[in-house]
């Protein structure tokens, strides 16, 4: 299911956003690292050395494509969010844009989602699944304009509501655990 998914993040021209929704996310490659940290061990680097994610991100941005993402957080935060914080400051260094909203200001959210190259004559999003333990369960693609309207509205409502990363940490006097 993977396979397919991460082949997405290929065919994408100009833009990638994704707005994340859930208080934590049960990803099997994460599990041994995140158990360690949650026991007080520091997180593993995660780097374009380290990560071809990162050097996805880090390649595709400096071709000028723009990567940008919500993070829905609770308050306190959770452990896994606390966990998370990290990665994003990582993911920030290599071009990545990330904001936070808190839940209470934004409610549910709805389901987590890609939007892609939303400024174009051709956006079109991956709607994403999961199970109630955060569990990836499935994706589907969307491009359909009504839906991808429903879509572009919930990433500009959400941003609205949101703060620059950077300006949460400076607000929260970078406590992130």
């Amino acid at each position: 299911m993977t396979e397919g998914f991460d082949a997405l993040f290929d065919t994408f021209t100009r833009s990638a956003y994704r707005l994340e929704t859930l208080p934590a996310y049960a990803i099997p490659a994460e599990d041994p690292s995140y158990r360690a940290w949650l026991d007080g061990t520091t997180r593993p680097e995660r780097s374009v050395r380290t990560s071809p994610w990162m050097r996805r991100i880090a390649v595709t941005t400096a071709a000028g494509k723009e990567w940008s993402r919500t993070r829905v957080i609770d308050t306190p935060l959770t452990d896994y969010q606390r966990y998370e914080i990290p990665a994003y400051l990582e993911s920030q260094a290599v071009g990545e844009q990330i904001r936070v909203v808190r839940r209470d200001d934004l409610g549910d959210g709805g389901p987590d989602f890609w939007l892609f190259d939303e400024d174009t004559d051709q956006p079109w999003a991956v709607s994403m699944d999961y199970n109630t333990d955060g569990e990836f369960t499935g994706y589907e693609v969307v491009r359909q304009l009504p839906d991808i309207y429903r879509l572009r509205w919930r990433r500009r409502d959400a941003n609205a509501k949101a703060i620059p990363l950077a300006e949460y940490l400076a607000l929260t006097g970078g406590s992130h655990g």
